[in-house]
């Protein structure tokens, strides 16, 4: 089962999202906070897999809670959720630790989908939001040079996983691609991460940017 936060400070919002969340065999919502404290310490004590959190709650947002939530539970996946789609908070959000971001109009089958995708670390981002938000918002202080340095560290294979990573491309995709296991294609992805000292795949993909490594279609 992948065990379910719902952060949202609106009572009838949260129980819309469980009602839905409920329906799906492999979910369980195991724990509705209505603000970013509670929702750090529920992620801490319950092993929440997958933290839904709304981006402005009046007793402590998600964005402030998401430092929070990747230092004391490194297992849970975090979503940020929001009525209005705002590039600041994505990138912010993105940038924290999050691994994806959705509007509170998502509809019911694409919010279980999303949970789903999170639960194993990929991006709930659409691969043309990701790329737009990388070209616009989310360059890095490091600058090209200390990133290619970085990317470096890669070896050929690991560079092209990146690249197909840069694309939007999920795990069984990039096996297929690179005609290698599912599987072999997350231990790479996970040696990526580590290497290049990365919380997710989309901070993986703005480095990649920052270096200039093109991502391949």
């Amino acid at each position: 089962m992948i065990r379910t936060l719902i952060a949202e400070d609106e009572a009838l919002m949260r129980a819309g999202m469980r009602l839905i969340l409920d329906h799906a065999d492999d979910i369980e919502v195991s724990a509705e906070v209505s603000d970013g404290p509670a929702a750090v310490q529920a992620c801490r004590e319950q092993r929440i897999d997958v933290a839904l959190l709304d981006v402005n709650m009046p007793g402590g947002d998600g964005l402030a809670a998401i430092p929070g939530i990747v230092r004391d539970s490194p297992g849970t996946n975090i979503v940020m959720v929001t009525a209005f789609s705002d590039d600041h908070n994505v990138a912010q959000a993105l940038r924290a630790g999050a691994v994806g971001f959705l509007l509170k109009d998502t509809g019911p089958t694409e919010l279980i989908r999303a949970v789903r995708v999170a639960a194993t670390g990929e991006s709930v981002l659409a691969p043309q939001i990701t790329r737009r938000l990388i070209e616009r918002h989310l360059l890095t202080d490091d600058g090209a040079a200390t990133a290619r340095r970085r990317i470096e560290q890669l070896t050929d294979t690991e560079r092209d996983v990146l690249r197909l990573v840069t694309a939007g491309l999920s795990n069984a995709e990039i096996g297929r691609r690179l005609h290698m296991a599912t599987g072999t294609a997350k231990a790479h992805i996970s040696r990526i991460l580590t290497k290049l000292d990365c919380t997710n795949r989309t901070q993986a993909a703005i480095l990649a940017h920052d270096a200039g490594l093109p991502a391949t279609q």
